[in-house]
């Protein structure tokens, strides 16, 4: 084995670099210390290209979900957008409240807006700025926010900038404890108790870093009990079902007929709809409260229409009879995978004796759908070993450490596509079996000094 141009970037980022910068000045000497703390952690961050780009290796790490950008069918969609349309300018000029306007970009709102069976739409640059966007200009003074303690970080930007009294996180996706929370602010909040004020509840469709899928249905029944005279809002950002879950992938809301109980939704476009960009969906009052009081909207350059074209193209193809087949292959390749490791006696070995685990695999026959992201839970550090052992073996996948997740809970996230096959799945199992092998020979030899698996040492002796 030999590190691939990726690990090889990554290996030169982890270097120390402070002392030889002791002749720059302060400004910078202060910036490599800190990023020293990073690199003498092995987490610091370097931009390269994943190795399925440039070569065999296999995609088990990108967003590409429904593979519309590794096909080259959204490129083809996309190029037939802008040929329809050869006179529109390629820049939007302003924000869109000044110039920046078009009926370009208010027809492709409609139009997704009637895809998800919404009222109106409102295009942001960003699920990031979309997110953050919306929960600080939204919570009016006095209201509450309940959220799930693993929100994306966008929507913990967002609240923090908010008018909202208290912002109350709960269990994840436990709703015994959605219930207890909201029961002990609307006891502590007598405007709330009293139907004045409200309570904005935030939640994720899919969770990223755990592939989970939020119990919805259940936390709406529960709001509406606890707070029968309608101030219990929900806020769901779907980035990770948009495209994936769904009739036609519209989504968990259209998945389960709750359109009509949630307040704001948040679709994105830069994960299975293979473009960039996302959307806030709701009805008008929403959308004209959004354009009035949401600073990243209201001072932001609108999108170009070259990226509005993206979205409308990766729409044109998100509900055809191909991608249907491709979400169902997905779907498909998610069960393969479990039934296959946890037929792997290593594999069994391994869990039992707590060097890795999948949570997702327990039960998962019960489960009525399953999400494209299956976290690999390891042993402290261990993360990272596993993601050398795959990434040298030409398999891509990424590690995810704190303060992404909690501490302790280290990861190696592994993303199923359009385009993996079952004997890419075949091979992903096999590998990581070879390393839960290698790791338990390595914990049982009390001879060993430093438990590090090959893999690792060949990169740890590049730093």
């Amino acid at each position: 084995m030999e590190a691939t141009p990726f690990l090889a970037g990554w290996i030169q980022n982890q270097r120390p670099r402070a002392m030889s910068s002791k002749n720059s000045t302060v400004f910078y000497r202060n910036l490599e210390e800190t990023l020293d703390l990073r690199r003498k952690q092995r987490t610091c961050y370097t931009l390269k290209d994943s190795p399925w780009k440039y070569s065999d290796a296999v995609d088990f790490s990108s967003n590409d979900t429904l593979s519309l950008n590794n096909s080259g069918r959204l490129r083809s969609e996309f190029m037939k957008e802008l040929a329809s349309h050869p006179n529109l300018p390629v820049g939007s000029t302003g924000s869109r409240i000044m110039d920046g306007n078009s009926e370009y970009i208010e027809l492709v709102e409609r139009e997704i807006s009637r895809f998800h069976g919404a009222e109106s739409g409102l295009i942001f640059g960003s699920g990031f700025e979309a997110n953050m966007a919306v929960l600080a200009a939204v919570p009016r003074p006095g209201d509450a926010i309940v959220y799930d303690e693993l929100v994306h970080a966008s929507i913990h930007d967002g609240m923090l900038h908010s008018q909202a009294l208290t912002r109350t996180p709960f269990r994840h996706n436990d709703p015994d404890v959605f219930y207890e929370v909201l029961e002990s602010v609307r006891s502590s909040q007598p405007l709330v108790a009293q139907g004045k004020r409200c309570v904005i509840i935030a939640v994720e469709s899919v969770y990223s870093m755990d592939g989970d899928i939020c119990p919805l249905r259940e936390l709406v029944t529960i709001a509406n009990d606890v707070l029968p005279a309608g101030n219990a809002q929900f806020f769901i950002d779907e980035a990770h079902s948009t495209g994936v879950i769904g009739p036609s992938g519209a989504g968990l809301v259209n998945e389960l007929g709750l359109e009509g109980e949630i307040a704001i939704r948040v679709h994105t476009f830069g994960k299975a709809m293979g473009s960039n960009g996302a959307i806030v969906l709701g009805n008008q009052t929403l959308k004209t409260a959004v354009t009035n009081l949401a600073r990243p909207f209201i001072y932001t350059t609108a999108p170009s229409f070259p990226a509005i074209a993206a979205i409308r193209a990766a729409y044109k193809l998100v509900a055809n009879e191909k991608t249907n087949a491709a979400r169902a292959h997905v779907q498909d390749l998610v069960k393969y995978f479990f039934v296959k490791i946890g037929r792997d006696s290593i594999w069994e070995d391994a869990v039992a004796r707590g060097i890795l685990s999948v949570p997702l695999a327990d039960d998962w026959e019960d489960a009525p759908l399953h999400s494209h992201i299956v976290p690999i839970r390891t042993r402290d550090s261990y993360s990272y070993y596993l993601m050398f052992h795959l990434q040298l073996n030409k398999l891509c996948v990424f590690p995810v450490e704190y303060p992404t997740v909690p501490k302790g809970q280290g990861r190696v996230r592994l993303a199923f596509h359009a385009d993996n096959t079952k004997e890419d799945v075949d091979t992903l199992i096999s590998t990581i079996c070879e390393w839960a092998k290698e790791m338990m020979k390595i914990e049982d030899d009390d001879t060993a000094g430093e438990k590090v698996p090959s893999a690792a040492r060949l990169v740890y002796t590049l730093i």
